[in-house]
């Protein structure tokens, strides 16, 4: 690695990455930057989350004359969500040249808006290649003075069934143009696309043993289709995850588990491609402020998200493509941070799952479901911890009048410490409180509850306040990443999301282990 001042970048560039935190150059901006600088075509390979926006967006930046207002560098992105991650990055990097100005452009969202932004001139249009399209046609998008178009995530953007409309958008540029593409795979019809488009284009890679991030662990779980919502919030609850992303494969398993963990009191939205534009942006303002804890996503909607702090990434629905593997856990562990992924996978998908280890040259290990007991004694533990600090804080206030009326009543003072120990943990008068801490099972009760979970044997639980049966719901975890958690999830109404104390919260209950 090196520094940005040992790269030659300008001044208000090294100012700007400074406010930004940055102190040195990540492996991929070392090796792209200087490369771009001096014009030639590139074709970036880099895993998400290695600072690929920065070693394109830099050079493009210092590229552009400030006097000319025209579109000097035109950024493709697959996703409507991922050029509006580019246009800020952009934003945030030109925080020192105030004469340059960018605008994305996508489907969705209004023309004239973004009509307004060109007609005062732009040098940097990001933009999805359906509305750059209809720019084009409607002789609002002029590129004859553009320099540099870049591709980024271009694997995806063919994926996604836009090589026509790139075509189109690359032969409207000048031929003289520097073009940049980067790509997590270079699948066959990618480098079609680079012969076709590129002057001798220089590769820049960054050698990986493992495609997937190193910080994060990576385990899954054998889990029946209808078992999976079970098995999740045993997960949560056993871990304490606070903030999270949830993939699954379609727009109806989406809502479905979303409304699913909303009636179980966890603070939850969800977003996929059949919600309004204005609507995902709302959505994902909030979760990148920690407005609610979980969001339920399709892989379409969830490019680009680019969340501090993400502790975790669940994929509900296994990916049907190695590639949307790598891009789903790339979400958490970043910036040196640790994350978790966790995989449910039933049947066939072992086979599947193989083939991603393949892929990413990495080890998903078999995570152990944990059992309800084991649920609700670190509950108790956690509820433990939380009451010793506030004991000796004193950080309480005192309900004498309470407590008189029911020693009054006769009732004695560890009787009534238990039932409110109870009443916090929505225990099930079958399970003693105190037995809970020291109770656990041995491996042949542990095999026979796994073997539930595995071969879809019903899982009843059922919520603590309004003691209505939920959906039948399935397995859990083992203890690999603790996150300790102190306050219970709730939901607010009209989907406001609110945190809500730990006594205020609804309570899961789980019946005994058989």
């Amino acid at each position: 690695k090196r520094t940005f001042e040992a790269l030659g970048v300008s001044q208000e560039i090294i100012k700007a990455v400074a406010q930004l935190g940055f102190e040195e150059a990540s492996p991929i901006q070392t090796a792209a930057i200087p490369m771009l600088m001096t014009g030639v075509d590139v074709v970036g390979q880099s895993q998400t989350g290695s600072g690929k926006t920065a070693a394109y967006a830099i050079p493009a930046i210092e590229k552009i004359d400030p006097d000319v207002t025209g579109v000097q560098i035109l950024i493709l992105c697959p996703t409507r969500e991922l050029a509006t991650q580019v246009a800020d990055e952009v934003y945030k990097l030109t925080a020192f040249k105030r004469s340059i100005h960018c605008v994305p452009i996508y489907g969705g969202a209004s023309y004239e808006r973004q009509l307004f932004e060109l007609k005062k001139g732009v040098q940097i249009v990001i933009g999805t290649p359906g509305r750059l399209i209809d720019h084009l046609e409607r002789g609002t998008l002029k590129l004859h003075q553009l320099k540099m178009v870049i591709l980024d995530e271009a694997d995806r953007m063919l994926d996604m069934g836009f090589r026509d409309d790139i075509q189109r958008i690359l032969e409207s540029t000048p031929k003289e143009r520097q073009t940049v593409f980067f790509s997590a795979t270079l699948s066959k019809p990618i480098r079609d696309l680079i012969n076709r488009f590129s002057k001798d284009p220089q590769m820049v890679k960054i050698e990986q043993k493992e495609l997937t991030v190193p910080t994060v662990e990576q385990f899954f779980y054998e889990v029946q289709p209808r078992m999976k919502t079970e098995a999740f919030i045993r997960l949560i609850d056993f871990h304490g995850y606070k903030l999270g992303i949830i993939f699954c494969n379609t727009q109806r398993m989406v809502d479905e588990l979303a409304d699913a963990l909303l009636a179980q009191g966890f603070s939850t939205d969800r977003l996929h491609g059949g919600i309004p534009q204005g609507q995902r942006t709302r959505v994902m303002n909030k979760f990148k402020n920690s407005e609610f804890e979980f969001l339920v996503a399709t892989d379409v909607a969830g490019r680009g998200i680019d969340v501090d702090n993400l502790e975790l990434v669940v994929n509900y629905d296994l990916p049907y493509d190695p590639e949307d593997y790598v891009h789903r856990i790339g979400r958490t562990g970043r910036a040196g941070k640790k994350g978790m992924a966790m995989t449910f996978v039933s049947g066939r998908d072992i086979y599947k799952l193989q083939f991603i280890e393949r892929y990413t040259k990495t080890k998903i290990h078999r995570g152990i479901i944990p059992t309800a007991v084991e649920v609700e004694g670190k509950r108790a533990e956690l509820l433990y911890s939380k009451l010793l600090k506030t004991l000796e804080a004193s950080s309480y206030k005192k309900h004498d009048i309470i407590m008189d009326r029911l020693l009054e009543a006769g009732h004695h003072s560890t009787d009534i410490s238990s039932a409110l120990f109870s009443l916090l943990l929505g225990l099930s008068t079958d399970v003693p409180p105190l037995a809970l801490k020291e109770k656990s099972m041995n491996s042949r009760d542990r095999d026979q509850e796994d073997s539930h979970f595995a071969r879809g044997k019903n899982y009843k639980s059922e919520r603590g306040e309004s003691g209505q049966r939920g959906r039948e719901r399935d397995h859990s975890s083992h203890g690999h990443y603790n996150a300790p958690r102190s306050d219970s999830r709730g939901a607010g109404e009209g989907g406001r999301f609110a945190k809500k104390s730990f006594s205020k919260g609804p309570v899961r209950k789980y019946s005994k282990a058989r």
